[in-house]
């Protein structure tokens, strides 16, 4: 099960993801962009860096040689964080971002694919396979670096380039408080379900121990 997952999880995401940069990029370009440029726009979503994180988990648990693919990824403290980034981006996109636009054919295609299916995969596949009880609570101040050095571009990005990834991160077009709320609304959304992984990984990993326990008081 965990190996079905773990390739479902790698094939999937490198589809969504070869196949939103294939449609984003000439539509960026089409849209005054330059190459570069578009590239940029692309690699400055939450949701394409998370998933991109999520393939590279996936990948280097897939390796044969012993996890030489991304080997920090392996690690179980890397996966835990991504998994909270994952579902992050599924219950943002979910309950902010789905109702702001009606996207078609293979927008709709990846988008479905990058905000549900995978986060779907990779959320059960560390519930099942990927949780051992070995996170520690202050892995959640590294776990929220990512989120707020992402938040940190994205309006850093919204200042100089005059655009940004989310339309709740856009000071120009709504103030300066209600972004500030929204990325307060985030942020702590973030550390709520970090606290949660925790919880839930140090119960799994009780669970299992327990089992071990019975297993090894039965064979004798």
């Amino acid at each position: 099960m965990s190996r079905f997952l773990q390739m479902a999880g790698l094939g999937i995401g490198l589809i969504g993801l070869f196949l939103q940069a294939a449609i984003t990029i000439p539509a960026s370009m089409a849209a005054g962009r330059s190459l570069l440029g578009s590239i940029v726009f692309l690699f400055s979503f939450f949701t394409i860096l998370t998933n991109i994180a999520a393939v590279m988990v996936h990948a280097s648990l897939l390796s044969p040689s012993g996890f030489a693919w991304f080997p920090a990824f392996a690690g179980q403290r890397i996966r835990a964080g991504i998994a909270v980034a994952i579902t992050l981006v599924f219950i943002v996109y979910a309950t902010v971002l789905a109702g702001l636009w009606q996207p078609q054919g293979l927008f709709l295609l990846c988008d479905i694919l990058l905000h549900y299916v995978t986060p779907f995969i990779f959320v059960v596949w560390w519930l099942t396979s990927g949780a051992d009880g070995s996170t520690r609570w202050r892995d959640i101040s590294w776990w929220m670096i990512y989120p707020l050095a992402y938040l940190a571009y994205a309006l850093i990005r919204g200042y100089f380039a005059g655009e940004v990834p989310y339309p709740f991160l856009d000071v120009a077009k709504n103030g300066a408080a209600s972004v500030a709320v929204s990325a307060v609304a985030v942020t702590t959304l973030s550390i709520g379900l970090s606290v949660l992984a925790v919880l839930i990984d140090h119960g799994i990993g009780r669970l299992r121990g327990k089992s071990a326990t019975r297993v090894q008081s039965g064979r004798r």
